[in-house]
C-alpha cells in the first residue's frame, strides 16, 4: 500500500478508537501503533500530526500523544462569510480585453490528483515513490546542509556550478553559463517564458496535443493558444508554417523529444524546418525539454536539444531535475541568448526572487554523485520493462483502445478510443472500477479530433499493478463501450 493511503487509513482508525480513552489520557506509544497496525513510524507520526491539526490529539516532546481535552467544537469554527462579491470583482473585464480572466487548472489538477484509497494510479506524471532516487537525495540534502553558506542568499541566475552543469547537458558546448537561469522546475521556467515572450491577447502556438499544464499557462496570462498538429515525426511544419503567417503568433511553444501526450519525437529534417520556419517569422521557440532524462534503455541515441543547434537566440530551452528525481526537488533551467535574456531574468526576479539556495545545493550535490549515474540507469532499464509491460497488455486486452506509437523514452502512453466514445464517461467508470486514467479532452486547446486516454507506467508501484489497472480498466470498458 502506498505511504499516503495508509497515512489516511491509519488516521481514520485512531480516530475512531480516541473514543476509548479519557479526556487527556495518553494513546499507545508510537512503537505500539507500529507493531499493532504493521506500519512503518513515517506513517505514525503523520497519521498523529493529522489528528493533531484537527484538534483531537497533543503531542508532547519526549512524552507521547494524548487525547485533547477540549476537542474543537464545531460552534467555535469561524462564521462563514459572503463571498458572492467576488463573482463580480473577478470578472469584471477591462476595455479591449480579449482573453476571459478566470484561470481552468483542471488538467493540470487531474495529473496532481491523489487518488482514493485503494485505487490504482496509471494518470500520474511523477515517478512512483520505489522509482525514485530517495537514499541519493536524501544523502545530497544532508551533504547540501553542511556546506558552509548553504543557507545564505544564492546569486539571482542561480548557483554558478549548476548552471555550469546545465549548460552543458543542454548545450553540449553551445552554450555558455551565463546564458542559463535556475528556475523553481519546469512549469516555472515555462511560465516564466511565456509570460516574457508574449504580450497579453497575443497568440502562441502550441502542440494538438500538447501538456495541458502549457494550455492553461497561457490563458492564465491572457495569451490564445493556437493548435497545431503533431503526427508520428512530431509536429507538422507546412502546418507551423502556415499558422505563423495566418496568426502572426511570436512564439510556438514545443516538445521535440518524446512529447506529451503523444511520444513522438520531431524527425531531423522537421528540426531543421522548425528552426527555419520560427527565424523567417521572428518568432521564438520554447523548447519544453522535460522527458530527455526519462529516455528508456532501449532508445538509442538522443538527438541534440534545438536550443545547441540554435547560435540566434531562436530557442528558449525549459528542462528540470523534477521528473527523473522527485516532485519535490522542482529545479530546472531556462536558457537564453540575446535580449530576450535580460527580460527572462526580469521577469524571474518580479516573481520568485530566487531558487531556495538549499535546494540548488542539493541538486548540484546529487548530479555530481555517483548515484546519479546509477539512478538514471535503473530508471530507464525499469521504464522499459513497464512500458513493455502496458503495451502488451493493451494490445492483448483492450484492443478497442488503439495504440499507435510506442515510444522509447517518457513514462505514458496515448490510446485512441472508438469513434464517438465518451472519454469522460469512461474515465469515471475507470474511477468506480478503481483506477485513475487521464482523459485526452484536456490536451487540446480546440476541439479534439477524437476521444483519447493517456495511461502513465511510472506513478504504478510495479508491473504488476499495471497488470491490474488494466484489468479493472477492461472493467470499465466493459460498462462504457459495451
Amino acid at each position: 500500500m502506498q505511504e499516503r493511503s495508509s497515512v489516511a487509513e491509519l488516521a481514520g482508525i485512531l480516530r475512531t478508537e480516541l473514543n476509548r480513552y479519557s479526556p487527556g489520557e495518553k494513546l499507545p506509544s508510537s512503537r505500539a501503533l507500529v507493531d499493532r497496525y504493521r506500519v512503518s513510524p513515517v506513517t505514525v507520526s503523520r497519521a498523529l500530526a493529522a489528528l493533531r491539526a484537527e484538534g483531537l490529539v497533543v503531542t508532547r516532546p519526549g512524552a507521547g500523544a494524548f487525547r485533547a481535552t477540549r476537542p474543537r467544537a464545531a460552534e467555535e469554527a469561524p462564521r462563514p462569510g459572503d463571498t458572492s462579491w467576488q463573482e463580480v470583482a473577478l470578472s469584471v473585464e477591462t476595455s479591449g480585453e480579449s482573453v476571459p480572466r478566470s484561470v481552468d487548472a483542471s488538467g493540470v489538477l487531474m495529473t496532481l490528483a491523489v487518488p482514493p484509497p485503494g485505487a490504482l494510479e496509471l494518470h500520474g506524471g511523477y515517478l512512483h515513490p520505489s522509482l525514485q532516487p530517495e537514499r541519493a537525495l536524501a544523502a545530497a540534502l544532508a551533504r547540501a546542509g553542511r556546506r558552509p553558506g548553504a543557507w545564505d542568499r544564492p546569486p539571482i541566475e542561480g548557483l554558478p556550478e549548476l548552471r555550469a552543469w546545465f549548460a552543458a547537458e543542454i548545450g553540449g558546448g553551445a552554450l555558455a553559463l551565463s546564458e542559463v537561469l535556475i528556475t523553481a522546475g519546469g512549469q516555472s521556467a515555462l511560465t516564466t517564458a511565456l509570460r516574457a515572450l508574449a504580450p497579453p491577447g497575443a497568440p502562441v502556438l502550441v502542440e494538438s496535443p500538447t501538456y495541458p499544464g502549457a494550455i492553461a499557462a497561457a490563458r492564465a496570462f491572457g495569451l490564445r493558444p493556437v493548435p497545431v498538429p503533431v503526427d508520428a515525426d512530431g509536429v507538422r511544419t507546412d502546418l507551423l508554417e502556415q499558422a505563423l503567417r495566418t496568426s502572426g503568433a511570436r512564439v510556438f511553444l514545443c516538445q521535440p523529444l518524446f512529447q506529451n501526450p503523444t511520444g513522438a519525437v520531431l524527425s531531423a529534417e522537421r528540426r531543421r524546418e522548425v528552426l527555419r520556419v520560427a527565424r523567417e517569422a521572428g518568432a521564438f521557440v520554447i523548447e519544453d525539454d522535460f522527458a530527455r532524462r526519462l529516455a528508456h534503455e532501449d532508445a538509442g541515441p538522443l538527438p541534440a536539444t534545438l536550443a545547441a543547434d540554435d547560435p540566434d537566440g531562436v530557442v528558449v530551452h525549459v528542462c528540470s531535475l523534477t521528473k527523473i528525481t522527485s516532485a519535490s526537488l522542482r529545479v530546472g533551467a531556462l536558457t537564453a541568448r540575446g535580449p530576450a535574456l535580460e527580460r527572462l531574468r526580469a521577469i524571474q526576479v518580479v516573481d520568485s526572487f530566487f531558487v531556495p539556495r538549499p535546494l540548488q545545493e542539493t541538486a548540484l550535490e546529487l548530479v555530481g554523485s555517483p548515484a546519479w549515474t546509477r539512478h538514471l540507469r535503473t530508471v530507464a532499464a525499469e521504464l522499459r520493462t513497464r512500458r513493455e509491460a502496458l503495451a502488451t497488455g493493451v494490445r492483448r486486452d483492450l484492443p478497442e483502445l488503439a495504440l499507435r506509437h510506442v515510444p522509447p523514452g517518457g513514462f505514458h502512453l496515448w490510446l485512441r478510443l472508438p469513434d464517438g466514445a465518451d472519454e469522460a464517461a469512461l474515465t469515471a467508470a475507470a474511477q468506480r472500477a478503481g483506477v485513475a486514467v487521464a482523459p485526452g479532452r484536456p490536451y487540446f486547446c480546440a476541439e479534439p479530433p477524437a476521444p483519447h486516454l493517456r495511461l502513465g507506467f511510472a506513478s504504478a508501484a510495479s508491473a504488476g499493478e499495471l497488470a491490474e489497472g488494466l484489468r479493472r480498466l477492461r472493467t470499465a470498458c466493459d460498462e462504457v463501450l459495451g
